[in-house]
């Protein structure tokens, strides 16, 4: 009895054993590196859903400029998603071999605008006139995706020197957008998902039409040592559903149609 008492148990013990592992499936643990621009959708809509359609699963954000976040990750961050405001920041980290090429996918378009503190009227109609301005707020050309389509637009313009004599470079778009909002900078450049997060800014104007040779592009993708990469894929995949896709939008994103 005792022998047949002792199988008994040790079936008993190997099967709550073999439980753990498929509860523990249903969680993990995820880290996001996203370009500022997507806080408040990440936050306040997308982070929360998936969550909720995965029980137990823990996500970590962490938000700042394009190239920074570039620069984070190849000196050891270890996320398992990142999301860029522009394919160059992708691009490097994928030659560089911290992107799992097969994942990366255009996922968003934004636009790029011009704007004003909302308190206030400008004189400025437009791009063409920024140079009126006594302090432009722009996104830092070395590392903020805003201010290199911000430099791209000034350039074809004919006028990149005057409005970088006049300019204060931002470490990341949110930066610029609360320069403006705040009144201490006449004029701005952001993304228009940006000026919509807030009452406190005005759109001038968007940029004109064919001073972008590409379009403004958020390609996502797994970096190559996720710790956790079925979720990651999981993650991804979701971000491409059309729920995901309603919310971005209703941030004043735009799905990516080639």
């Amino acid at each position: 009895m005792k022998t047949g008492f002792g199988i008994l148990c040790a079936v008993a013990f190997a099967l709550v054993l073999s439980s753990v592992p498929a509860r523990a499936a249903e969680g993990g643990k995820l880290l996001i590196a996203a370009a500022a621009s997507l806080r408040y959708s990440y936050d306040d809509k997308l982070i929360p859903m998936f969550k909720e359609q995965n029980p137990g699963v823990e996500i970590e954000a962490t938000y700042d400029s394009s190239g920074k976040l570039q620069a984070q990750i190849e000196n050891g961050l270890e996320a398992d998603i990142f999301m860029s405001a522009a394919p160059k920041q992708m691009n490097a980290l994928k030659d560089g071999g911290f992107i799992d090429a097969d994942t990366i996918v255009d996922l968003l378009e934004n636009r790029i605008v011009l704007i004003r503190p909302a308190s206030k009227e400008s004189p400025i109609n437009g791009f063409y006139e920024v140079v009126n301005a006594d302090m432009i707020a722009v996104g830092d050309p070395a590392s903020v995706p805003a201010g290199q389509y911000a430099r791209e637009v000034f350039t074809s313009l004919g006028i990149w020197d005057a409005v970088l004599a006049k300019a204060s470079l931002g470490t990341n778009v949110t930066e610029v957008l609360n320069w403006v909002a705040e009144g201490s900078a006449d004029v701005g450049v952001v993304y228009a998902t940006d000026a919509a997060t807030t009452d406190r800014v005005a759109v001038i104007a968007a940029a004109p039409a064919g001073s972008l040779k590409a379009p403004v592009l958020y390609p996502v993708a797994m970096l190559a040592k996720s710790a956790s990469p079925e979720l990651a894929k999981k993650f991804l995949a979701f971000l491409q559903t059309p729920e995901a896709i309603a919310v971005f939008e209703e941030y004043g994103f735009a799905a990516y149609k080639k």
